[in-house]
């Protein structure tokens, strides 16, 4: 299967998240989207053609207030950010990979935003991440004296925002990302992050999906498979929290927010 260049897409797949210390791992299975957000920016019914919402209510929807600084525009909100970072020129598509709204709710964990150029070369990614006190950090990642970023290839970011009241705000993330085929042909991505504290790595979490087109075939697989993913995905989360204090995890009190919210 090649591509779907500018056309949204959906991905099933899993998350899968592996703490060593107390060990604590859980894997469940999920969808997600794929939107070309400069497509949609020119093409403003491309989402509601494939049976989305865009920014007002479905079963499955997108709303652009669930990113960025919650405004009207989150893709001029990440052109801005861009703007201002000291990158080579992002002149391409911009593709967001994110769990939509599912009747009315969303909670995104981590969304990512993959920056290109005009000849479709991978410039920088931005990880998009929120914790369950409704504060937001995102991380800009560009490999340093690189121009391009290459699937598979490690980039790193320093922790700075608080996630999990079981890690305490220090250490650094290493993310990969890798998209290829897998053994049907079709397009195969996973975003994978591991954490570390004091050089030991503590955590790998990541979510995978085997790409397929925004059909309404796939849209009713993903309503009929996951009518309340999102609540299932903060379900989830405080289950495992359980987990972990039962289990006597050491917990940190949460930190303020840092004053800035892109680093």
């Amino acid at each position: 299967m090649k591509p779907l260049h500018n056309f949204p897409s959906i991905h099933f797949g899993r998350v899968i998240h592996q703490r060593s210390t107390p060990k604590n791992h859980f894997n469940y299975p999920v969808f997600y989207l794929r939107i070309p957000m400069r497509t949609r920016r020119l093409e403003p019914h491309l989402l509601k053609r494939h049976g989305i919402g865009d920014n007002h209510f479905s079963w499955i929807s997108f709303f652009d207030r669930d990113h960025g600084v919650q405004e009207p525009d989150s893709l001029a909100w990440v052109e801005k950010i861009i703007g201002q970072s000291n990158l080579p020129p992002i002149d391409g598509e911009i593709w967001l990979h994110t769990f939509p709204r599912v009747l009315g709710y969303v909670f995104n964990p981590v969304s990512f935003w993959f920056c290109h150029n005009i000849s479709g070369k991978l410039i920088a990614i931005i990880a998009e991440v929120n914790n369950t006190f409704g504060e937001r950090h995102s991380y800009v990642l560009n490999p340093p004296n690189q121009y391009e970023i290459f699937w598979g290839e490690n980039l790193s970011a320093e922790k700075v925002f608080h996630v999990s009241p079981f890690f305490n705000v220090e250490g650094k993330y290493l993310f990969r990302f890798m998209r290829q085929p897998n053994n049907t042909n079709a397009l195969r991505q996973v975003s994978r992050i591991e954490y570390f504290e004091k050089g030991v790595q503590v955590l790998m979490t990541s979510v995978s999906g085997t790409e397929f087109p925004l059909d309404w075939k796939n849209k009713f697989k993903a309503i009929a498979s996951f009518p309340f993913l999102t609540f299932g995905v903060i379900t989830k989360i405080h289950w495992q929290a359980l987990k972990l204090w039962l289990k006597g995890a050491h917990f940190y009190k949460k930190p303020k927010p840092p004053s800035i919210q892109i680093t």
